[in-house]
């Protein structure tokens, strides 16, 4: 096999230590081969560095496990040219396995160029990322918690939820407030409501009428609490990601023009795959590797599955979600396709394949710079009219009818 670095180096990083292979030697001659094992503090990790240097290492090669990469590429970054694999892509084969054997497959796979680069992004980038991500799970605990503190309602049968179409509204906290106090009879709780909830007043009477015992006080007065908690911590994420996002705010304001994204959605794009799209080296790319493309299994001549590939979760989640926006704009040529794939392969295929639509308009967008062109609700039927009217004519056949298609006359001058 053809050498590609000829001063190449190998880690199998773990959570205490870190194994270095270092490999040096000319095409056609045995590298020499040198092992030795750092400890994952600052300390060491910058004697890594420093001997990596004097050896006259240009690369260096090490698998993306869990989290303890990242402090050592943050050490090396800058120094080296840095390949950060996929584990399951530079998996060893059978036989004796050390943590030594790991480091010396690696550089040996470094050596000759036979992993593939994984997408890390800048600094800022990794930073966006991190508080993203954590709002995400603030949203997501958020959400436990409101789910909790509905099921507390219902075995205190208290049917606020089947009355109030937000519980945890203006009038539905102040009635949860009252309900925790324990003074307020149920017709004064429902003199709380507000706006159009006040149409509701007796049958909010009948629903706060349950049996609410102190106990369902403690567990409701803490619960209430841990909401505001993240209330409060999810709009000082916003603010510090609004922060972030000030150097790539061109950018934002032409991903929101896709239907289905909003800031937030506009703001993981960035964060999961940047600003600059040459680092994938095409669409079709970027969209295997955030997993919203269709898999590939062929054997003997036969598609054996078509299931997709499990990519970058916070990415896809996120694009699954904005395809399901998607599909409720009015107007768009993605809720046409929404529809039409909803009708033939179900709901879930047809959110996966629009968000695959919409990583395809982003890519194009952050690429050239263009704005989104909306192809509009009718593009479908003005692509394929032949197909539009046969099948219109079928349907009407089969309702009993004789049906003879000819073309409308163009209008005299």
């Amino acid at each position: 096999m053809q050498v590609m670095a000829e001063r190449c180096c190998g880690l199998d990083v773990h959570q205490e230590t870190v194994v270095a292979c270092v490999l040096v030697g000319t095409p056609g001659h045995r590298p020499r081969k040198e092992v030795r094992t750092f400890r994952t503090m600052t300390r060491e990790l910058e004697a890594l560095c420093d001997w990596l240097r004097a050896e006259g290492v240009t690369h260096v090669g090490m698998e993306s496990t869990g989290v303890y990469w990242r402090p050592v590429y943050t050490v090396l970054e800058g120094h080296f040219d840095l390949i950060v694999g996929n584990a399951r892509h530079i998996r060893n084969v059978p036989g004796r396995k050390t943590d030594v054997k790991d480091a010396e497959w690696i550089a040996d796979l470094v050596r000759h160029g036979l992993i593939t680069k994984s997408f890390v992004p800048p600094p800022p980038l990794r930073e966006l990322r991190d508080l993203l991500r954590y709002r995400r799970k603030l949203i997501e605990s958020q959400a436990a918690e409101r789910n909790r503190l509905l099921k507390l309602l219902e075995t205190a049968n208290i049917k606020l939820a089947s009355v109030a179409t937000d519980v945890f509204g203006v009038s539905g906290q102040a009635m949860l407030k009252a309900l925790i106090e324990g003074n307020a009879s149920a017709e004064e709780m429902a003199g709380l409501a507000k706006g159009q909830l006040r149409r509701k007043r007796d049958e909010l009477v009948l629903a706060l009428e349950g049996r609410v015992e102190e106990h369902h006080r403690f567990l409701l007065s803490i619960q209430l609490r841990r909401l505001e908690t993240a209330k409060q911590d999810i709009e000082a994420l916003d603010r510090r990601i609004a922060e972030r996002l000030e150097p790539y705010h061109l950018q934002q304001s032409l991903l929101m023009q896709i239907p289905g994204v909003d800031w937030v959605v506009a703001a993981v794009l960035i964060a999961e795959i940047g600003v600059d799209m040459s680092v994938f080296l095409s669409v079709h790319h970027l969209a295997a590797w955030a997993g919203v493309c269709p898999g590939n299994h062929e054997s003997a001549g036969k598609q054996k599955s078509g299931r997709s590939r499990k990519g970058n979760v916070h990415l896809r989640t996120m694009l699954v979600g904005a395809a399901i926006s998607a599909g409720r704009t009015k107007g768009s040529y993605l809720k046409d396709k929404f529809y039409r794939l909803k009708a033939r392969r179900g709901g879930l295929r047809a959110a996966l394949a629009i968000a695959h639509k919409i990583l395809i308009a982003a890519y194009h967008m952050l690429a050239k710079g263009i704005p989104y062109r909306d192809l509009g609700e009718a593009y479908l039927d003005q692509i394929d009219h032949t197909r539009t009217a046969a099948n219109l004519k079928r349907r009407l056949e089969r309702l009993g009818y004789f049906v003879q298609l000819q073309p409308k006359e163009a209008p005299a001058a």
